[in-house]
């Protein structure tokens, strides 16, 4: 069986966007969040908006964050044999739901959804990244996908205790 691990990162604006820009899109954004709704079919200047941000080009320099994401995802690779692809919830491409596509269009036959987002009570987490799974479920339902989440809190003590180990 094909296995491929789709990895969810938060991501970030890149530094050098124009402020401008961005402190418009985050404008229209709070805007668009008391009013209850999100989305592109909302607000046409978001969606451009959002768009220019996620599709800006990437260095170490202006987004250390994307960097940091797509070497664990090299190391993730490496250390398990699959091979990685990245998905951003937010300010980077691709986002989760192309992601999967991504790994549909390379045969995968199982997908596992892995982040480093471990506590509950995120949104990110908990509500959206398996709202885009379930959607692309629907529409590739002969590739089994898993969600590799929630992780035991009991695990997560151990991994920091043990890291913190280190600078004690």
């Amino acid at each position: 069986m094909k296995t491929l691990i789709v990895l969810v990162m938060h991501g970030a604006p890149p530094t050098d966007f124009p402020r401008q820009e961005l402190s418009e899109f985050f404008v229209i954004y709070g805007r668009m969040k008391r009013e209850g709704g999100h989305g592109t079919a909302v607000n046409p200047r978001y969606a451009e908006l959002e768009e220019k941000i996620k599709n800006w080009p990437r260095t170490a320099a202006n987004d250390p964050f994307y960097t940091a994401s797509e070497a664990l995802a090299a190391e993730l690779s490496q250390a398990t044999g699959f091979k990685v692809v990245v998905g951003y919830n937010e300010f980077c491409a691709p986002d989760v739901a192309t992601a999967l596509e991504i790994a549909a269009d390379e045969g995968a036959e199982e997908i596992v959804v892995a982040t480093p987002m471990m506590t509950r009570g995120g949104e990110h987490a908990e509500a959206e990244i398996p709202a885009t799974i379930r959607i692309f479920q629907e529409d590739h339902p002969k590739i089994k996908t898993v969600y590799a989440w929630p992780y035991d809190r009991a695990e997560i003590a151990a991994f920091l205790k043990q890291h913190i180990s280190r600078f004690i």
